[in-house]
C-alpha cells in the first residue's frame, strides 16, 4: 500500500507543478487555448496520443471488446494507429495549421463559423460540443472505479472527487502548455506501464504461447451463427465476429478525425518539422498503448470468474481488467494505477480545455456578451472548466451500465456531425451551408435516436454509420445546394498557396 501511495503522490505533484511552472507562459488567450501555436513534435504526438487514449480504451474497450473479439480485438489497435493517427496526421495535420490560422480559428466550431461565414453554424456546433463532451468526460472517470477499488479500497466518489479537481488546478492554472507538458510525462508512463503489465499478465498464465494455447481451447458463446461452438476463434487472426469488429475500428479510429479536443492539437502545431516527427511519434505511441490494450483485453476469456459477472448473470465489461490485473505484484499494481490516471487525466484536460473553450469563444463572446475583453475571456474560460469538470462529476456519480455506453454515444455524434464537414472544408471550395447543417442533423440525429429507438443494435456501430453517413450527406447536399461566394471562399484558399522559402535540408527543388 504504501508503494501505490508514494507512486500517487509523486505522481500528483509533478502534475500540479507542471502547472505551476507552465503559469508565465500563458498570458493571452492564444497562449491559454492553443500555447501561442508555438507547441512543439514530441509535445503535439503526444498531447494527440493521450488525449486519444483514456481509462474507457484500458478498462472499458479493452475489456469488452477483448471479451467479444479474443486476440483479433487487436485490429482495433492496429487501426487506431493507422487510421487514427497516422492517416489523421497525413490528411488532416497540416492543413488543419495552415487553414486555422488564416482564419484566426482557435476552435472547431469558431472554424465552422469562419470557414463557412455562418454564426449559427458556430453557435450550433458549439452546442453540440459542449453537450457531447460531458458524457464522455464522464465515462473517464467510471473507467477509473474498478480500478482503484481492487488496489486501495477507496470509495469510487472520493476517487471522481480527487481527480477532477487535481486535474481542475493544473489546466486551470497553465492552460494548453500544462496540459502538453503533463501529456508527455503521462505519455512515457502510458507506454512503460503497459509494456510491463503485458509481460506480467501472460508471465502469469505460463507465457505468451501457453496463453495462446489455453485461449485457442474456447469455445465462442458470442459469434455470428454460422460459427457460434466453435474452437480456437479467440485466437484467430478475425476473431469470432469480423464484421461488428470493423464497425469498432471504423468508430474508435476514424472518429478522432471529428473529435474536436483531438483536431485541436493540429491547431497549435509549431512548424513543418513538428508535423513530420508528431506523424511518426503519434503513429509509434498509437500501436503501443492502442495495440498494447486490446492485445491484453484479448485474453480476458482467461480470467473467467464469478467477480466478473453481475448479479443478473452477464458479464461486467468494466471488471476484465481490473480482474486481470488483480494478482500483479504491489509495484506492477501502482504502476498500473499510474498508468490509467495518466491516461484518464491526459485526456480529461484536453476534453476540458476543449469545452470551456469552445463556450467562451463560440458562445458567449459576442453573442452573450459584447466586446469581450481578453481578460474576461481568460477569466470566464477558467470558470467554465471548473463548471464542466462538475457538471462531469455529477454524472460520473450516477453512472450507466457500463463506460463504452457513454463513450460511443459521444464519439457517434461528434464525429458524425463534425468529421465531414470538417475535413471537406479542408479541401474543396465547394462545401455548402447547407452541406454541413445536413450533417450536424445526421450526425446528432442517427446516434440520438439510436439511444431510444435502437434500429441498430450496437450503439458502437451506429456511431460508425453515422460517420459514414456524413462522409456521403455532405458531397451530395453541396451539390445540390447553393454555393458559397467565390470570392470569400477563394481568399480562404489562398493560405495553401502561399510562398515559402525553406532550407536545403528541407526541400531540393532549385
Amino acid at each position: 500500500m504504501a508503494i501505490k501511495i508514494i507512486l500517487l503522490i509523486v505522481f500528483f505533484a509533478v502534475m500540479i507543478g507542471v502547472g505551476i511552472y507552465a503559469r508565465k507562459t500563458t498570458t493571452n488567450v492564444n497562449d491559454f487555448v492553443l500555447g501561442g501555436r508555438g507547441v512543439g513534435p514530441w509535445l503535439t504526438a503526444f498531447a494527440y496520443g493521450t488525449s486519444y487514449f483514456s481509462s474507457v480504451v484500458f478498462v472499458g474497450y479493452a475489456g469488452q471488446f477483448g471479451w467479444k473479439y479474443g486476440l483479433a480485438s487487436t485490429w482495433i489497435g492496429i487501426g487506431n494507429a493507422v487510421l487514427g493517427s497516422l492517416l489523421a496526421w497525413l490528411v488532416l495535420g497540416r492543413r488543419t495549421r495552415v487553414m486555422t490560422q488564416k482564419l484566426d480559428a482557435k476552435t472547431m466550431p469558431e472554424f465552422f463559423g469562419k470557414r463557412f461565414d455562418s454564426k449559427a453554424l458556430r453557435i450550433t456546433a458549439s452546442a453540440i460540443a459542449f453537450i457531447f463532451l460531458v458524457p464522455y468526460t464522464a465515462s473517464i472517470y467510471n473507467g477509473l472505479s474498478n480500478l482503484f477499488g481492487m488496489a486501495f479500497n477507496i470509495d469510487y466518489k472520493v476517487c471522481i472527487i480527487v481527480m477532477a479537481l487535481l486535474t481542475g488546478v493544473y489546466v486551470i492554472v497553465g492552460g494548453y502548455m500544462a496540459t502538453a507538458w503533463n501529456d508527455f510525462i503521462q505519455g512515457i508512463i502510458m507506454l512503460i506501464g503497459i509494456c510491463a503489465v503485458i509481460a506480467a499478465v501472460l508471465n502469469g498464465h505460463g507465457g505468451f504461447m501457453n496463453a495462446v494455447k489455453e485461449l485457442s481451447m474456447i469455445s465462442a458463446d458470442n459469434a455470428v451463427p454460422a460459427l457460434e461452438g466453435s474452437q480456437g476463434l479467440y485466437a484467430s487472426f478475425f476473431g469470432p465476429d469480423p464484421v461488428n469488429l470493423v464497425g469498432v475500428i471504423v468508430l474508435t479510429s476514424l472518429g478522432t478525425w471529428g473529435l474536436p479536443q483531438m483536431v485541436h492539437k493540429f491547431y497549435a502545431i509549431k512548424d513543418e518539422r513538428a508535423v513530420k516527427t508528431g506523424t511518426i511519434v503519434s503513429t509509434f505511441f498509437a500501436i503501443i498503448v492502442a495495440g498494447g490494450c486490446y492485445f491484453l483485453g484479448g485474453f480476458g476469456r482467461l480470467f473467467d470468474t464469478p467477480a466478473i459477472y453481475k448479479e443478473d448473470g452477464s458479464v461486467a465489461f468494466d471488471m476484465i481488467v481490473p480482474q486481470m490485473l488483480s494478482t500483479l505484484p504491489d509495484l506492477l499494481i501502482g504502476i498500473v494505477i499510474v498508468l490509467v490516471l495518466s491516461a484518464s487525466m491526459s485526456t480529461l484536460s484536453s476534453l476540458v480545455m476543449t469545452s470551456s473553450s469552445t463556450l467562451t469563444l463560440d458562445f458567449l463572446k459576442d453573442v452573450v456578451i459584447k466586446n469581450m475583453s481578453e481578460k474576461t475571456q481568460l477569466v470566464v474560460m477558467r470558470v467554465l472548466i471548473a463548471v464542466f469538470i462538475i457538471l462531469s462529476v455529477v454524472l460520473a456519480l450516477n453512472p450507466p451500465t457500463f463506460i463504452a455506453q457513454l463513450m460511443g454515444v459521444s464519439w457517434g455524434a461528434l464525429a458524425g456531425a463534425f468529421l465531414a464537414p470538417f475535413m471537406y472544408g479542408l479541401y474543396s471550395k465547394k462545401i455548402t451551408k447547407a452541406a454541413v447543417w445536413a450533417s450536424f442533423i445526421t450526425g446528432v440525429g442517427i446516434t440520438v435516436a439510436n439511444m431510444f429507438i435502437k434500429f441498430i443494435a450496437s450503439p458502437i456501430n451506429a456511431g460508425a454509420i453515422a460517420m459514414i453517413a456524413g462522409l456521403v450527406v455532405v458531397p451530395i447536399v453541396s451539390l445540390i445546394t447553393p454555393k458559397m461566394k467565390k470570392e470569400y471562399v477563394e481568399n480562404i484558399f489562398a493560405c495553401y498557396e502561399e510562398k515559402v522559402t525553406v532550407n536545403k535540408k528541407r526541400s531540393l527543388e532549385d
